[in-house]
């Protein structure tokens, strides 16, 4: 199942996308967009759905870090709202805090590169980190839950 991560910003979107099996997330582009203006770069989104074969979105969810909601959040959920509207396809949120933090100390300690190319650079990787933080709650979730329906059935039979 190929899973789409969305960094929504006012001007960007990052993306990333799992691989066919739902294990690992990569950063696939960033997406300029104007909030202003009204313009989400949904096309560009249509395209990339069409080519993956995407069947769900996550979209990053900006909390603050004392766990309260503000407009970015607002922002993010209009634009999930938006996306299931588009596409019928499920939209999960996943919190983000420190998540652009963390790509951009990824980028400067792993990779050093200049704050320049960064930019470029940094909402592709926050939508990977969130996909991938997805995925790996997900997962922990589904084997949760199969220990425990085998684990019935065993107690059952």
């Amino acid at each position: 199942m190929r899973i789409m991560g969305l960094d929504v910003g006012s001007k960007t979107v990052g993306v990333a996308i799992s691989d066919p099996l739902g294990f690992t997330a990569q950063g696939l582009e960033i997406i300029q967009i104007n909030e202003e203006q009204g313009q989400f770069g949904f096309d560009r989104v249509k395209e990339l759905v069409d080519t993956y074969k995407v069947e769900r979105f996550v979209v990053g969810l900006p909390k603050n870090m004392n766990n309260t909601s503000g407009p970015r959040v607002e922002a993010s959920q209009a634009y999930g709202a938006k996306l299931e509207e588009l596409f019928g396809l499920p939209v999960d949120y996943q919190d983000e805090r420190l998540t652009t933090v963390a790509a951009e100390r990824m980028l400067i300690e792993q990779a050093d590169i200049s704050r320049n190319k960064r930019k470029k650079v940094i909402d592709k990787l926050a939508a990977q980190l969130i996909l991938q933080n997805y995925i790996e709650n997900f997962n922990i979730k589904e084997r949760l839950c199969h220990t425990i329906i085998t684990t019935t059935t065993k107690n059952v039979n």
